[in-house]
């Protein structure tokens, strides 16, 4: 059991290091990380380059979050251990996306990658948090202020559909409440923007 689970979480985190969005910007002949926020998330890469490049990077970065976790599960059955082995996937793979070993540790903030990941692990929670990230966007025009809304409605969507009544959905709550913190923290740029009034919105043409 062990030992499949150190092959899933190692594979995770290298999976989810790969910097599409940097990876992009070379193609496109540019460092993303010396344009607009200098970020290597999706959210950048569409700014900078548009929405061909930064299209691609977003579903690039979900599927990074969304493969290692379905291969875990897969995995952890052989161990009788799914969700475990899913949750500890989950979380190399965000980490790996906002660490990523090849950039010096210097990632993106881990939107996609948690959305994708998410959705692995609790399908219906996920497709919630996106509903809140549309909503959001339409109204407010922030990404970043959609994706911390989308985030934070992940545990409470959690804890209202998985009441903790066993170790398997508390493990999850808990995961839930963890990849929130983290994106809320790789977010701190954006709310101190958002606060002083100079974060960038996207405009409604």
């Amino acid at each position: 059991m062990l030992k499949y689970l150190v092959l899933s979480s190692v594979a995770a985190y290298l999976v989810g290091s790969i910097p599409f969005g940097y990876l992009a910007g070379r193609c496109a002949g540019i460092d993303v990380r010396q344009h607009g926020s200098g970020n290597i998330g999706a959210t950048n890469v569409l700014r900078v380059l548009g929405k061909q490049y930064g299209y691609s990077v977003f579903a690039a970065d979900t599927l990074k979050g969304f493969l290692p976790v379905r291969f875990a599960l897969w995995l952890g059955h052989a161990g009788g251990a799914p969700v475990y082995f899913g949750i500890v996937a989950a979380v190399c793979a965000v980490l790996g996306h906002s660490f990523p070993v090849w950039l010096r540790f210097r990632g993106g903030k881990g939107v996609a990658t948690s959305a994708g990941a998410c959705f692995g692990l609790l399908p219906l929670e996920t497709a919630i948090c996106a509903a809140v990230w549309i909503i959001a966007f339409l109204l407010l025009r922030y990404v970043s202020l959609a994706s911390i809304c989308a985030v934070i409605a992940l545990p409470l969507s959690t804890w209202l559909l998985l009441p903790p009544v066993n170790t398997g959905h508390r493990l999850l709550l808990l995961f839930s409440v963890a990849i929130a913190v983290l994106v809320v923290l790789r977010h701190r740029g954006n709310i101190r923007r958002l606060i002083e009034g100079t974060e960038p919105r996207f405009s409604r043409k």
